[in-house]
Parts: structure tokens; C-alpha cells; sequence
């Protein structure tokens, strides 16, 4: 009889608990001119009202080189996962068109029975132009065309039993608001598209009044070298995260948010 409030005691401190983890953002340090510059901030935020976000790590893209680079993802973002799980982070898996697939599974069924609620208006927040041209797909293996090549979420991540699907923004706030929580740690691909423009993702969720943190080195654009500004993948994906910390949201390293989440599981 005395498990019960000791395991309460628990669940509560670790609760109670914030994930402290540096942010980057980028400010205009001179207005009128070109120049940002990279800036570091400290960001708090409790463990009980904060949230991942994993956004289209599919099985199989389209674009071989994309699907490459989510299977290498896939291998560095579960170790995340996991510790957000016992840290008491909420886990939200969000591999769009996939649906059918999981639609029996109780991490499905727990978001679509959450209660809806109405949205707030959108802030509005200026939508300016992206730093690379994507107008060709963004793929950089030739040959490759566009069509539907995913059914599922890459296996290699693991979904928890406590974990949510959703594809649908609506139903992702929804989610969110039931369990109270303000902050979304997004991480996943493409940083120029679905990472921007999903009903789940960034631009949304920010008008809607989340805070958003992106997991810088957890995501991967879908950027052709061959196409402007003529740079190589890596700098065209690090070009789209630091638009998004100058324009939307900070940005986080996935070592520090691991260290922050230890921290938080560990008791300390």
C-alpha cells in the first residue's frame, strides 16, 4: 500500500523537472544590412509540457539519396527518443500519408480521442523566401522521380507505448493542449519543406503559439547542388537552419538535448 504514493512522488518530481538545453538563434545585429550574426541563448523549458515532434522519417523516399540520409537519422534520433521517454517528454510521431497503416495501433487511437479544442488566430509572422532553390524536388540523385515510395515511419525508431501518430495538425494541437504542453522539439526531414510547412511543424505551430526548437543536426533538406545557390548539400541544409533561426525558431544541438534529458531521467 506504501508503492503507490512513493511512485506518485516519483512520477510528480520528474515531472516537475526542466529540460535546460542552450539555443541558437540568429540576430541582426545592424539593421538595413545582410548581416546576422549567430547568437546563444540559455532556454528552459519543463519536461511535463514539452513535446517531440518527428516529422516524415519514412521507410523509403522517392529520392535514394534522401532515403540514405533517413536511415542515418533514424540511427542517431532513437537514442533521443528514448531518453525523452524517460525523461517524461511526450513523443509524437508524425510520418504523413501513412496512416492507414497504423490504424489500429493504441499510439493512433490516443490522439484521435483527444478532446478537440479551438485554435487560437494565427500570429502573423512574415513568410520570406527560402536561401536554396527546391523548385526541381530537391533531389541529388540523378534519375530519381517523384512519386509515393513510403507505407510507414523508418523501423529503425522505436514508438513507445505511452508515444502518439498523427499526421494532421489539428489533431497534433489537440494532443498538445490536452497535456498542456507549450514547447515542440521538432526534429526529422525535409528542413525546406514538411520541417516548415506541415500542419504539425514549424511555421504552424509557431502561429499557433508554440515554441518550437529545431534539432538542428536531426534533419536533412532536400536540396540539389545543381540548383541556386550551387553549394554542396550539407551547406544548402545548414542554409534552410539558419533561415529557420533567424525567421521562426532557435535551434538545438541533439547532444545537448540528450544531456538535458539525462539530467531530467537520472534524478539529477
Amino acid at each position: 500500500m506504501r508503492l503507490l504514493p512513493l511512485i506518485l512522488l516519483a512520477s510528480s518530481a520528474l515531472a516537475a523537472q526542466d529540460v535546460r538545453i542552450p539555443l541558437r538563434t540568429r540576430v541582426q545585429p545592424f539593421k538595413g544590412t545582410d548581416l546576422w550574426d549567430g547568437a546563444e541563448l540559455n532556454g528552459s523549458f519543463p519536461a511535463a509540457n514539452s513535446a517531440i515532434i518527428v516529422c516524415d522519417m519514412w521507410d523509403k523516399h522517392w529520392c535514394a539519396g534522401a532515403t540514405q540520409r533517413v536511415t542515418e537519422l533514424a540511427h542517431r534520433m532513437d537514442p533521443v527518443l528514448k531518453q525523452a521517454r524517460a525523461a517524461g517528454v511526450v513523443v509524437i510521431h508524425a510520418p504523413s500519408d501513412t496512416m492507414d497503416f497504423y490504424k489500429d495501433a493504441p499510439q493512433r487511437l490516443l490522439v484521435l480521442n483527444a478532446p478537440k479544442v479551438e485554435p487560437p488566430p494565427d500570429l502573423k509572422i512574415p513568410d520570406l523566401p527560402l536561401p536554396i532553390d527546391d523548385s526541381d524536388g530537391g533531389c541529388d540523385t540523378p534519375g530519381d522521380h517523384e512519386h509515393k515510395a513510403w507505407s510507414r515511419e523508418n523501423p529503425i525508431l522505436s514508438i513507445g507505448p505511452n508515444d502518439a501518430i498523427s499526421d494532421n495538425g489539428a489533431e497534433v494541437y489537440n494532443l498538445l493542449r490536452q497535456r498542456g504542453i507549450n514547447t515542440v522539439f521538432v526534429m526529422g526531414v525535409h528542413t525546406n519543406m514538411c520541417i516548415l510547412n506541415r500542419g504539425f511543424a514549424i511555421k504552424q505551430m509557431t502561429r499557433g503559439g508554440m515554441k518550437c526548437v529545431l534539432v538542428r543536426d536531426l534533419t536533412d533538406a532536400m536540396y540539389n547542388p545543381m540548383q541556386a545557390p550551387h553549394v554542396s548539400h550539407a551547406r544548402g541544409t545548414e542554409l534552410v537552419i539558419e533561415y529557420i533561426e533567424k525567421y521562426w525558431c532557435p535551434s538545438a544541438a541533439s547532444k545537448d538535448l540528450m544531456a538535458a534529458l539525462a539530467g531530467i531521467s537520472h534524478g539529477k
